[in-house]
């Protein structure tokens, strides 16, 4: 009976050893497979979304630079394209009589090398001897301006108007000179006025102007 026993308590010994070392084992593979992932795994996934955010953030970017130039190119050419006063001669053309009106074309010149635009009214002005102006300055008369297109050495002109003084019976003065202003302009070009007194007060004493057209006069 003794001999019997020790040979079954050895068997059990051993197989609760053989089931404690497996349970050990069992613990020590699931703490490696859980564990090991977690940080090469976000590294994977950080990287791919900070690259698709930095590319989709830059090419808004490259998109929007050559569309914003380029609207900056064409405001700018727009500005340039205008007559300035150091580019133009000015001068009063004929006197063209009727019905009791006194009428001068105000001839505006290219005189540079570049084509440029005119639009709407020049600004006139009457001035005496010391440079004070005479007069109010002229009424618009109603129109629809248009660009007109001044290649080098051509020319547009504005209709200036008033009642002959000696009909309306305004007061008068005889100015000096005649200072003509340029569209959108603030520098005027002095002309020397030679066709005697114009009316400065009273009544029918307005001067009016016409817009500027194509050519030297009507």
């Amino acid at each position: 009976m003794a001999n019997t026993s020790r040979p079954v308590g050895r068997t059990a010994l051993l197989a609760s050893a053989v089931a404690l070392a497996g349970l050990v084992g069992a613990c020590g593979g699931e703490s490696s497979t859980s564990s090991a992932p977690q940080p090469s795994r976000a590294p994977r996934t950080t990287a791919p979304d900070t690259g698709t955010g930095t590319a989709s953030g830059t090419a808004p970017a490259a998109t929007t630079a050559p569309s914003d130039t380029a609207g900056s190119a064409s405001a700018s050419a727009r500005t340039d394209g205008r007559c300035h006063t150091s580019e133009l001669r000015a001068a009063v053309g004929r006197v063209d009589p009727g019905a009791g009106q006194r009428n001068f074309p105000i001839v505006l010149t290219n005189t540079s090398d570049r084509t440029c635009t005119l639009y709407g009214y020049p600004g006139a002005a009457f001035v005496d001897a010391s440079g004070e102006q005479l007069g109010p300055d002229p009424e618009r008369a109603p129109a629809s301006p248009e660009t007109v297109t001044l290649t080098p050495g051509k020319s547009a002109w504005a209709g200036l108007s008033f009642s002959s003084p000696q009909i309306s019976g305004a007061r008068t003065a005889t100015p000096v000179a005649l200072l003509v202003t340029p569209p959108d302009e603030h520098d005027p070009i002095e002309v020397k006025w030679t066709a005697g007194e114009v009316p400065v007060g009273g009544d029918e004493s307005s001067v009016s102007l016409s817009a500027l057209e194509a050519g030297t006069g009507p």
